[in-house]
């Protein structure tokens, strides 16, 4: 690894610019922190990978960057990756391992009504741990659950050409409707982290319900973990992996939320 910066450093990983919804709620509540973004484009999207491959290219991405990038945690700042590589990443990894799951348990807790809705990857709908997460938290509620592997490409096709998402948006508020209990729907779970990236575009077609993910929450979780750090404004760069180079929207977009391509 490389000599440990003046701060902490996080790694910030994810198959995309979904990182960037994660990294911006831990920025906000840890300026001082250095992020480092890191975008496995060569591997995106990883909700339509089986979970055996997309286990062991996690882990040779990640112990790839770590070589020649010092961190003092990971984030894996993924959904679909986090309900089936954190036990591989935390038997093979020397820093702490945090992950991202799907913000159920908080959801099951605002709802009312007891109707909520998950809109995730295909992947996430169907894993075990996902499961395993409705029955314990949110076993008391009615789960409109809907598996959607078109809308995360739709936030990279965003970021990357400005590209709009709103056909696939009115696409999945279809979904959400035709199921019989939509209207006693009151939260739902963005239980992506691409998808709070376009949370505006989804609440014009989805009006009446409260929106929660991940990001606060593991904000929160890095500062319990890492403790205190100097003050002033920490380095946030990005590094993206695989063969294609940053677009020039893409940068332009980096820029403007005080990220830099690391070179």
């Amino acid at each position: 690894m490389a000599t440990p910066p003046r701060t902490h450093r996080v790694l910030v990983f994810d198959s995309g610019v979904g990182s960037l919804s994660i990294g911006a709620e831990i920025h906000r509540l840890l300026p001082e922190l250095d992020l480092l973004y890191v975008m496995d484009r060569g591997g995106f999207p990883y909700g339509l990978w089986q979970e055996a491959p997309l286990v062991e290219h996690i882990c040779k991405r990640v112990e790839e960057v770590l070589q020649r990038e010092y961190a003092t945690m990971l984030v894996m700042a993924c959904n679909s990756a986090s309900t089936a590589v954190l036990p591989a990443l935390r038997e093979r990894l020397s820093i702490p391992v945090v992950g991202v799951v799907p913000a159920i348990k908080p959801a099951a807790a605002l709802s009312r009504s007891k109707v909520i809705g998950l809109l995730a990857t295909p992947g996430t709908v169907s894993r075990p741990y996902t499961a395993q997460l409705i029955a314990d938290f949110a076993a008391d509620c009615e789960v409109i659950a809907v598996g959607n592997g078109e809308l995360a490409p739709a936030v990279e096709a965003l970021f990357w050409q400005g590209a709009s998402p709103k056909d696939c948006v009115a696409t999945i508020a279809d979904r959400f409707r035709a199921h019989p209990r939509y209207h006693d729907m009151d939260t739902l779970v963005l239980a992506c982290t691409h998808f709070p990236l376009v949370q505006k575009e989804l609440a014009t077609f989805i009006r009446h319900c409260q929106w929660v993910d991940s990001g606060q929450a593991i904000a929160r979780r890095v500062a319990s973990l890492l403790g205190t750090a100097p003050k002033g404004d920490g380095l946030q760069e990005v590094v993206i992996l695989g063969s294609e180079k940053a677009s020039d929207y893409l940068l332009a977009g980096l820029e403007q939320r005080g990220l830099r391509l690391k070179r």
